[in-house]
């Protein structure tokens, strides 16, 4: 295997399992179904938590909501966690976290199968989601350099790229080259470049799962607006985050399978 596949393999394997749930949950506070359901309501006006675990026989079971503690005690506002609420062990990795957001906006983390903790939306903006996301975006831009080396030698993509973008990405080789950097041509485009010329790669857009040039640009452009503001320190979560961080998982996977595409193709061409 090339070396710059195993690379490849190595930073993947390492922002697939070097970050999980826990890195974003929050402990699950709870309290007996007997509490009052106006002191409950109360501590969670006051803490801004929208929902608080319920304990039966010592062991959190369930979950009530601020909005529904009108009188009583919790437990008859009780909600028993069940496979809807869609629970993940401490040890998922963070494209599973966010699967899971997208149904309820909440999810349930277990630890040693119970449930112990609790990831919200908010929680998506802290470093180390944030870190996984720009790792992610990362990838997606060295895969795609990567298909395009196989798919277009001898810089020959570069008929779908205008003079005016070519020349930005030969200063900045001219640049890199004068501090002693050996690049090639390719490794100088913008991410933005890079996707408009897989554009126009018909089979690169199927195993991308998109049926228009159009429809691979939006998603390319979901992925630069993402990664920008990752890099201001800007917030993700309005954009749209459960579809880009789904968009940009499957963007890694599915043009990893585009690379090995070309790769064989070439090995076959050569027999």
């Amino acid at each position: 295997m090339p070396w710059r596949d195993t690379q490849s393999s190595r930073l993947r394997r390492l922002f697939l399992d070097g970050f999980s749930a826990m890195d974003v949950a929050e402990p699950l506070v709870s309290f007996d179904e007997s509490a009052s359901s106006e002191d409950v309501k109360h501590f969670m006006v006051e803490k801004n938590f929208d929902l608080v675990g319920v304990r039966q026989n010592g062991l959190v079971e369930g979950y009530v909501r601020r909005d529904e503690l009108t009188s009583g005690t919790c437990g008859e506002h009780f909600h028993p966690f069940t496979p809807d609420d869609d629970l993940v062990p401490d040890t998922a990795n963070l494209i599973d976290v966010v699967k899971s957001l997208a149904i309820n906006q909440q999810c349930f983390v277990t630890i040693l199968d119970r449930v112990g903790a609790i990831i919200t939306l908010t929680d998506l903006e802290k470093p180390p989601m944030r870190m996984f996301l720009f790792g992610m975006i990362t990838m997606v831009e060295m895969t795609m350099t990567e298909v395009l080396r196989r798919r277009y030698p001898n810089n020959s993509w570069q008929e779908f790229l205008s003079e005016k973008r070519i020349d930005i990405a030969k200063k900045l080789q001219k640049e890199r080259t004068r501090r002693g950097q050996q690049v090639e041509l390719l490794d100088c485009l913008q991410f933005g470049d890079k996707g408009w010329i897989i554009t126009y790669d018909e089979k690169i857009r199927e195993k991308l799962g998109h049926k228009s040039r159009k429809e691979t640009r939006n998603a390319i452009k979901e992925l630069e607006v993402l990664r920008n503001n990752l890099a201001h320190t800007q917030e993700i979560i309005p954009s749209g985050w459960q579809r880009i961080v789904i968009a940009c998982s499957r963007w890694e996977s599915n043009l990893e399978r585009s690379a090995d595409y070309y790769v064989n193709h070439q090995e076959e061409s050569q027999t």
